[in-house]
Parts: structure tokens; C-alpha cells; sequence
């Protein structure tokens, strides 16, 4: 994966912010907490992302993936994407998917609110009911 698609992906994604930090890496947030870096350098793409305990225990060991440095020695379920063969394209764009999703829901609920990640409570209830009442002959 290219910086260029790396970043175009990610800033598709909902509410994202980026920041080039850390030595030029690109780094990608949703509010305000990292759920994706790329970096690039001659031997490639090193692009690190969050995934679940059962993702982690999946992906540690295959070819081309690892813990992700620093974060995944402190203990965070964190693997980075670094070599071949890796994850094809569509299967790393569906983790960095994932990724987002994790660490929006680690967000709290006024926060995913204000981003637009989550409706109010009273709108779903009034979604909910709304499709309650179609569904009645």
C-alpha cells in the first residue's frame, strides 16, 4: 500500500484527523486516539494498526506481520504490516476498518456523539420504534 492510498483510505474513513509525527509517520486518529500509522522507508511499508484479542492471536505469527514495535511490547494488541506476503490489500483495508471501529468505540458516548459516530439516544428510539410500527400488518 502506497502512502497516497494509505492516506486516502484512512481520510475516507469517519471523523479522522491526521498528523505526520514521530519521524515522518503518518499518523491517524479518530478522536483524537491513534488507530493507524504508515511509515515508509526503502524496504517499504510499515503501516501498524489495532485489532481485537482473537485478530491479534491470528496475525502475530503470519509472514509479514508482527507485534507492533513499542505497542504491542507494552502489553496493546497492535500489529504491524511490514512485509510480504502480509495481508492483501482489500483484507488490510478491512483491519484498518476494524481499527477505526475500536478505538471510536473507546470513545466516550458524548464524544463519539460530537463527532457524529453515534445518534442521540432519543433519535434511535424514534428509529427503532419507527420500524417496529412498518413492520406491523
Amino acid at each position: 500500500m502506497t502512502p497516497a492510498t494509505f492516506n486516502a483510505f484512512c481520510r475516507a474513513l469517519p471523523a479522522t484527523t491526521h498528523v505526520v509525527q514521530w519521524g515522518g509517520a503518518h499518523v491517524w486518529k479518530v478522536g483524537g486516539k491513534v488507530f493507524a500509522i504508515g511509515g515508509w522507508s526503502d524496504d517499504g511499508a510499515g503501516i501498524t494498526f489495532k485489532v481485537s484479542d482473537i485478530a491479534y492471536e491470528l496475525l502475530k505469527d503470519r509472514p509479514g506481520l508482527r507485534p507492533a514495535p513499542y505497542l504491542a511490547s507494552r502489553g496493546l494488541k497492535w500489529i504491524q504490516h511490514f512485509g510480504k506476503p502480509g495481508l492483501p490489500a482489500a483484507e488490510l483495508k478491512d483491519y484498518l476498518r476494524q481499527s477505526h471501529t475500536i478505538v471510536a468505540q473507546g470513545l466516550s458516548r458524548k464524544k463519539r456523539m460530537e463527532l457524529g459516530l453515534e445518534l442521540p439516544a432519543q433519535q434511535k428510539r424514534g428509529e427503532a420504534g419507527s420500524s417496529v410500527a412498518r413492520l406491523r400488518p
